[in-house]
């Protein structure tokens, strides 16, 4: 299909993914030069369509790109007013007091927020200044000048065949091109993988790492209701030898956000993380607030927990990638949002900066420097031996010698431990199924906790079926002869939304099958397949979920 022709439309920055990070650069690049002409593609239906939401958002980064957001009524209305650590036991729990957490961990002046609202809000504002922002565009393959220089993307392409071919209805999408090209497409994303391995920007950075984060919107009784509540928990069900823990936030309108998030170095392929949130809730605390309540949306999305020394180089030659597309979650905090928008903020200046001289398709080395020195850089170098020392000593020994890490950076400036190597990838830390016990989850009872297939139902995730699935698998043949004998294909139990299958029919060799229909883009199975074998590629533009506006 080379000899495709595509209408050309030319920018000063083409911006991928219409996320805090996407719209903070667009935002600052319009404030720094009204004009500057700067386009943001936005894969989903509608700005925050892939977002689902819920987070305590730190508003440190949107008071500086709009100091006067609360009078143009940014979506910020619930601010925290108690915050929670408890040690979970299966019946009940220890409080930890907020007096022996790390300054950095205090939630004071933060809000709890719909980070869909958040962004649909930023949408407005960046329209305001002039900003083009195209909804369902999905940014499908990267263009290159001659000299290797990311020169722009291709958006828009529709109606592809299930083997690829174009079908009559095909539509062969648009070149946007621009002096430096933004990617901003979450964790994982798939052109951020492309010009990783193109420039070798992990050349010099330890291991990424990650986890699945999954979460519930929940309408709660009136009673069962404690708005700008904050509560977070480790222990049971995971208990204290597999890291991860959980998020309980109640905001206006009696409603509570309830997720769990487990690190993805576990290495009991037998473990079902969607299993293990679902046993959470029935937990004494939990269930006696959603009891008597609703849930009205469910999603999943892997989170980035390398930190600092994680970072891949960011800028590369015509463009640079902002927000967990480096990898900017602090962990302990759960918070990205705050460091996403500087990342979008101090790209639009280093972008600024150099078209204002002339320049164009070079490397922002600035961008990168700056994230590193700057409010990012020391947010998460604080931070960055908690992941690594939990995986090294286990949850309790983690909390304890990272807690100790923080509290000693935070008055000494410096840490004892230095920087903690991660050791093995996600995918690497998967054991063999023969060296663990398979675990017997409680049936769902359909009240509090519910089977995956009809909770996917609650991320109103679609995809047209025609299309090639955008889920590749580098060789069919890995799930049945390696990663079924091996480690009981842990894909069936990964995936968040049923996507991946065994069918074992009497009589019939095993299937791998692939339901793709049932992606909500979290990920997980690029991430964690044992054999690396699975590549996420975007879809056709506003296919997946369609979190609801809330």
């Amino acid at each position: 299909m080379s000899d495709i022709q595509r209408e050309t439309m030319d920018y000063d920055v083409v911006i991928v993914g219409a996320g805090p990070s996407g719209l903070s650069a667009a935002i600052r690049l319009k404030q720094l030069n009204a004009d500057l002409e700067v386009v943001v593609l936005e894969k989903g239906s509608e700005v925050g369509a892939h977002i689902l939401s819920g987070a305590v958002l730190d508003p440190s980064a949107l008071n500086a790109l709009i100091p006067d957001w609360q009078a143009k009524g940014a979506p910020l209305n619930t601010e925290v007013k108690e915050d929670n650590f408890y040690v979970f036991g299966e019946a009940g729990q220890i409080r930890l007091p907020n007096a022996i957490m790390p300054p950095l961990m205090n939630n004071h002046g933060n809000y709890i927020v719909s980070m869909g609202n958040v962004c649909r809000w930023l949408a407005e504002q960046a329209e305001e200044l002039g900003v083009e922002i195209f909804p369902g565009m999905a940014c499908s393959e990267l263009l290159f000048h001659d000299d290797g220089a990311v020169k722009g993307v291709v958006a828009g392409e529709f109606g592809k065949t299930a083997d690829g071919s174009p079908s009559e209805a095909y539509e062969p999408g648009m070149e946007l091109n621009g002096k430096y090209v933004f990617l901003s497409e979450g964790v994982r994303g798939s052109l951020s993988k492309q010009v990783t391995a193109k420039y070798n920007l992990d050349a010099q950075c330890d291991v990424p790492k990650f986890g699945l984060g999954m979460k519930e919107i929940w309408e709660v009784k009136p009673e069962n209701h404690n708005q700008g509540e904050v509560t977070h928990s480790m222990g049971w069900p995971m208990g204290f030898k597999q890291s991860g823990g959980s998020f309980m936030y109640h905001l206006e309108n009696n409603q509570v956000y309830v997720g769990f998030i487990i690190d993805l170095n576990y290495k009991n392929p037998h473990l079902f993380p969607y299993m293990e949130f679902q046993r959470f809730k029935h937990h004494p605390r939990i269930a006696k607030v959603l009891e008597g309540g609703k849930r009205v949306a469910y999603g999943a999305r892997a989170v980035t927990k390398g930190g600092f020394q994680s970072m891949p180089q960011a800028a590369f030659p015509g463009g640079a990638m902002l927000g967990c597309s480096v990898g900017l979650v602090n962990l302990p905090r759960i918070k990205g949002n705050h460091n996403a928008m500087y990342s979008g903020m101090a790209a639009a200046e280093a972008a600024f900066a150099a078209i204002s001289a002339g320049r164009s398709g070079d490397v922002l080395e600035s961008y990168d420097a700056a994230l590193r020195s700057g409010p990012v850089g020391k947010d998460l170098k604080t931070v960055r031996n908690v992941a690594p020392l939990a995986a090294r000593f286990g949850p309790l020994g983690g909390l304890a010698l990272g807690g100790f890490d923080m509290w000693f950076q935070s008055i000494f400036k410096f840490s004892l431990f230095g920087t903690v190597k991660h050791g093995k990838t996600d995918a690497q830390s998967t054991g063999k199924a023969a060296d663990y016990a398979p675990i017997d989850y409680p049936k769902p009872d359909g009240k509090l906790s519910f089977d995956r297939l009809t909770n996917v139902s609650f991320a109103m995730t679609n995809h047209e079926e025609s299309q090639p699935s955008h889920l590749h698998l580098t060789n069919p043949d890995v799930p049945i002869l390696v990663n079924l004998p091996d480690y009981a294909e842990p894909a069936q139990r990964y995936c968040p939304a049923g996507v991946y299958e065994v069918v074992q029919e009497e009589g019939k060799e095993a299937r791998f099958v692939v339901n793709f229909q049932n992606c909500v883009h979290c990920k997980t199975c690029d991430i964690k397949d044992p054999s690396q074998n699975i590549t996420w590629v975007t879809p056709q533009g506003g296919d997946g979920p369609n979190y609801p506006n809330m």
